[in-house]
């Protein structure tokens, strides 16, 4: 089930979201999830999801090659693919873990709790992306490759993929603009991490999904930039 509204809509609990990644007006991947909550906050509305293996998205052929062998060289083509907007995409079906995601209104930074199907708290990633607009069918951003990884009671964190970040801004789809908000982001999301403020208040509880819960799947034309 997709919500039949416009952009800026908001989604209703059960629905399904379309996270897509879009760049140069190509769908990069996308993937249906369940929602969570839909709420207003005081920053903002707050978009919960929920990610579970078994969901079939679609993904970029370069992305889920590395995942199957393990070669990092095709995950490297596909950031030459990404820039130069070459790429096609295939049908990919999670595993292994769970996943709730928060994405916050305006913000360059997501929130991405992965956990073991039972619900044992594995890792926290910080996303860095560019902020979620929303569609008929869900929300579109842009993953910009560079995540701080915490761990699930908060006590540290540790900076990945780095490397990936600069080569993107070498290829050119990491604008100026884009680094410029992603330092002021990382500051911002270092600064709630220390203060235990927003959504680094508190550890996130154990949880897994209802196992009466259809699984999300993506609505027809996902793969398309303009939906219909």
């Amino acid at each position: 089930m997709t919500n039949p509204a416009g952009p800026g809509a908001r989604f209703e609990s059960g629905a399904t979201v379309v996270r897509r990644d879009i760049h140069a007006g190509k769908v990069w991947s996308a993937q249906p999830y369940r929602t969570l909550a839909d709420t207003d906050t005081d920053t903002g509305t707050v978009l919960e999801l929920a990610y579970w293996p078994g969901i079939r998205s679609l993904a970029p052929t370069t992305w889920t090659t590395a995942l199957r062998t393990g070669d990092d060289t095709s995950r490297k083509d596909g950031l030459a693919n990404l820039a130069a907007g070459t790429w096609e995409l295939e049908p990919w079906a999670w595993q292994h873990t769970v996943l709730r995601s928060r994405f916050e209104e305006g913000q360059w930074f997501f929130l991405h709790h992965f956990q073991t199907p039972a619900g044992e708290p594995l890792r926290l990633y910080v996303n860095f992306e560019r902020p979620a607009v929303r569609t008929r069918i869900g929300i579109d951003t842009l993953d910009l490759l560079v995540d701080l990884v915490v761990e699930p009671d908060l006590s540290a964190a540790t900076w990945k993929d780095e490397d990936e970040y600069a080569h993107g801004r070498r290829l050119g789809f990491i604008t100026d603009a884009d680094h410029r908000a992603v330092e002021q982001a990382r500051e911002r999301a270092l600064g709630l991490l220390q203060d235990r403020a927003g959504p680094f208040a508190e550890p996130w509880p154990a949880w897994t999904p209802d196992p009466v819960w259809p699984v999300p799947v993506l609505p027809g034309g996902a793969g398309q930039a303009d939906p219909g």
